[in-house]
């Protein structure tokens, strides 16, 4: 009995042909694959490996504060522009006419859950002589470009969201 493979397999086309075939395919997913791969490893953002204090400087909005928790209390900011420069100063404008120098600080303070990033603010409007100063318990980075800062205060806590301009 005559088997011919040509017959039964992939309509006729030659078996070293089919070889080949196979074998470029098998190339063409495994290239397309590392592109891809590629692709998605270079356009994620590589801000998650830089420290909080590369990270946060630039020129950032104030652009919400919730509050959770019964009670009230100061707070020294509630809106405006940051300014924060890689030397640890800060420049400030609340929005209503002022405008604040003076510095930040980023701490890590290591608990049993892990690392927490804190932020103090302080400043100072020259011509007023106010002063504003606030710690930010705990500060996360949510994207690139936006980070919170908590303040826990009792049973109340403050959530401060700030946006890159």
């Amino acid at each position: 009995m005559d088997l011919n493979i040509d017959k039964f397999c992939n309509k006729g086309i030659p078996f070293e042909r089919l070889t080949i075939k196979r074998q470029f395919m098998k190339y063409l997913y495994s290239f397309s694959l590392l592109v891809a791969v590629t692709l998605i490893f270079t356009s994620c953002s590589k801000d998650v490996f830089r420290p909080y204090e590369d990270r946060i400087e630039g020129t950032w909005e104030l652009t919400d504060v919730d509050k959770f928790g019964p009670g009230s209390s100061y707070i020294a900011f509630d809106g405006g522009l940051f300014t924060f420069y890689g030397s640890g100063r800060l420049a400030y404008q609340d929005g209503y006419g002022g405008y604040y120098e003076g510095d930040w600080d980023v701490r890590r303070i290591n608990t049993n859950d892990g690392t927490i990033k804190t932020l103090k603010v302080s400043c100072v409007d020259y011509h007023t002589k106010d002063q504003l100063s606030e710690y930010f318990d705990e500060m996360i980075f949510t994207s690139t470009n936006r980070f919170k800062a908590f303040i826990y205060d009792g049973p109340r806590t403050y959530t401060f969201y700030f946006s890159r301009r």
